[in-house]
C-alpha cells in the first residue's frame, strides 16, 4: 500500500530554534572586554534567551497539539480497522463464491500487493458483479486509508518530539551562555542590567497609571502575581511551583476569568493595544519585538512590572526605568 510519511501539522519551531542557537554562538567573547562591552553582551544574550524561551513554548504547544492529533488519528484508525474486519467477512464470501473450494489464500492473490495492483485484479474478475467489485474496491481503499492515517499520526508525533528536543537543547545552551556572561560582567564590577532597578520603587521614566483605581478583577490579577514573587523561573512553567514569563501572565489573568493564550506571540494579540503613557495596572507589557515579542510582564503601577526574566533569578517586581523601557515594544489590556 502507498505510504504517506508527511505530517499533517506544520511544525516550524525546529528551524526557529536552530536559528536561535546560531545567534547564541555567533558572539565571540572579547579577550579583554570593558564593563560596558560585557554589559552589552549580557543584554544581547538576555534577549536571545528570551527568544529561545518563546520558541520552547511554541514547541511545547506544537507537541501537545500533535499528541492530541495522534490520539484522534489512533481512534480513527481503530474505527477503520473494525470496519475493515467486518467487511472482510463479506469479501471472503465473494471470493469463495467465485472460486470452487476457495480459501483465505485467495485474499492474498487479490490484496497481497500494492493498492493499484489489487484494484486491477478486482477489475479483471469479470465474473464478479459490479456490486461485488465495488465491495472489493472499497475494501482495498479502506486498507490504504487506514495505513495513511497511521503514517500521518506517526510522522506528526515524531516531528513534534524532534522540535521539542531541539528547543530544549538550544534553551540549555542559551542559559549556560548567559550565566557565563553574568560572571564576566560581575568580575568587571558591572551590575546585572535587567535587575539593577528592582529596588527603585519609584516611577521611573515615563511611569503612569500607578495610582489609577483598578477593578476587583484586575486587583485579583495583581494580588496573584505578587504572591508568586520569589518563586523560581521555570522553562515552560505554568505553576503552581514555578513559571516562565507568559506562564505567569496566563495564570494571573485566569484569576479574572480571562483565558490568555499560552505564548507571548499570541498574548500580544489578546487584548486592546495601549500606549506606554496610558498603561494601567494589570496591562501586559511586551518586549524586544513588536510583531513577535519574546518577553511579557504585568504592569503593576508606579513604573514597575512583575515578571520572570530567566532561570538565574526568581520571579520579581522590577522598575521599568533604564533597561526594560529601552526594549519595550507594546502593551495590551486583556478583557
Amino acid at each position: 500500500m502507498t505510504r504517506n510519511p508527511e505530517p499533517t501539522r506544520r511544525l516550524t519551531t525546529v528551524g526557529f530554534v536552530a536559528l536561535g542557537a546560531v545567534v547564541l554562538s555567533s558572539g565571540v567573547a572579547l579577550a579583554d572586554p570593558s564593563e560596558s562591552e560585557a554589559r552589552e553582551r549580557y543584554e544581547e544574550l538576555q534577549e536571545e534567551l528570551s527568544e529561545l524561551n518563546a520558541a520552547y513554548n511554541e514547541a511545547q504547544e506544537d507537541h501537545s497539539s500533535a499528541q492530541a492529533e495522534l490520539e484522534d488519528l489512533q481512534a480513527q484508525l481503530e474505527q477503520a480497522q473494525e470496519e475493515l474486519e467486518a467487511a472482510s467477512g463479506q469479501v471472503s464470501v465473494i471470493v469463495q463464491g467465485a472460486y470452487t473450494g476457495a480459501t483465505h489464500s485467495s485474499m492474498g492473490v487479490l490484496f497481497g500487493g500494492e493498492a493499484d495492483t489489487a484494484l486491477q485484479n478486482i477489475a479483471d474478475l469479470d465474473y464478479l458483479s459490479a456490486g461485488q467489485q465495488t465491495v472489493l474496491a472499497d475494501y482495498v481503499s479502506g486498507v490504504e486509508h487506514a495505513e495513511e492515517l497511521y503514517n500521518a499520526a506517526e510522522a506528526t508525533e515524531e516531528a513534534a518530539a524532534e522540535s521539542l528536543e531541539s528547543a530544549e537543547t538550544a534553551m540549555s545552551e542559551g542559559e549556560t551562555a548567559l550565566d557565563e556572561q553574568a560572571e564576566v560582567l560581575e568580575s568587571l564590577g558591572g551590575v546585572d542590567p535587567i535587575a539593577a532597578e528592582a529596588a527603585d520603587g519609584g516611577g521611573g521614566s515615563g511611569s503612569s497609571g500607578g495610582t489609577a483605581a483598578v477593578s476587583g478583577d484586575v486587583q485579583a490579577v495583581l494580588d496573584f502575581a505578587r504572591a508568586q514573587i520569589g518563586k523560581p523561573y521555570v522553562w515552560g512553567g505554568t505553576g503552581p511551583d514555578g513559571y516562565d514569563c507568559s506562564g505567569l501572565t496566563q495564570a494571573a489573568w485566569a484569576q479574572a476569568g480571562v483565558n490568555l493564550p499560552r505564548t507571548t506571540y499570541d498574548q500580544v494579540n489578546a487584548g486592546t493595544p495601549v500606549s506606554r503613557d496610558q498603561l494601567q495596572p494589570g496591562d501586559l507589557m511586551f518586549f524586544y519585538s513588536a510583531s513577535a515579542p519574546s518577553h511579557v510582564g504585568i504592569y503593576s503601577g508606579n513604573g514597575m512590572m512583575i515578571h520572570g526574566s530567566n532561570p538565574s533569578k526568581p520571579l520579581e517586581e522590577v522598575s521599568l526605568a533604564a533597561y526594560w523601557d529601552s526594549v519595550f515594544t507594546g502593551a495590551v489590556r486583556p478583557a
